[in-house]
């Protein structure tokens, strides 16, 4: 039986999170970045990013955290970045202080296509908020493609829901749509005490 888990990564993870990076890539996003832009991505160079953002992170609460498929053998199967909100997590032209403080934004959230549907991204979110709750974040975004079905069908099913906020990346020339998504980070609730026991007649 196959079993999954989470944890945080390592400097040695860099090579295989790019390799996740630019494989979930090519396929997922094959219908919505330009074919080239795909095939021209240098795996060394994400690999190298991916080093510098877990050996030299900007800030405690900017962690890599990965996903961890154990059979006969340990297969890295996803990855999941994330930080306090900063410019990037805004749209065009909105204010700084309109998210508010106590935000955390979601960098990256991949699972490789053929370790889908095995629970992996529910434990890397799972794992996210825990973290974050930890570090004081009330409220969490993440940029989502507006052609990626499969990632907003994810977050939406998980509690997440469209703020309204919309932007384009322009790739090599080409305008590709995005939008935000967002959840509350409510605190745990207590664990309910059990019912008293039925009187016996």
């Amino acid at each position: 039986m196959a079993l999954g888990y989470v944890r945080p990564a390592r400097p040695e993870d860099a090579g295989e999170i790019a390799r996740i990076q630019l494989a979930t890539w090519r396929v997922a996003y094959r219908r919505i970045l330009p074919r080239h832009v795909l095939e021209n991505l240098d795996e060394a160079w994400l690999a190298r990013r991916w080093t510098a953002a877990v050996q030299e992170p900007p800030s405690d609460a900017h962690r890599v955290l990965v996903a961890v498929e154990q059979a006969e053998q340990s297969y890295l199967v996803g990855f999941v970045a994330s930080g306090p909100a900063d410019a990037e997590a805004l749209a065009p032209n909105e204010p700084a202080e309109s998210l508010g403080g106590g935000v955390a934004a979601v960098t990256d959230l991949l699972v490789e296509p053929r370790w889908g549907r095995r629970g992996h991204g529910s434990r890397l979110l799972a794992a996210s908020v825990e973290l974050w709750r930890s570090d004081g974040f009330d409220r969490a975004v993440a940029w989502a493609f507006d052609g990626d079905e499969a990632t907003r069908k994810f977050l939406t099913s998980t509690g997440w829901s469209a703020d309204g906020a919309a932007r384009a990346l322009d790739v090599d020339d080409m305008l590709v749509p995005q939008l935000r998504l967002h959840v509350a980070l409510a605190a745990e609730p207590a664990p309910t005490p059990p019912a008293p026991a039925a009187p016996v007649d």
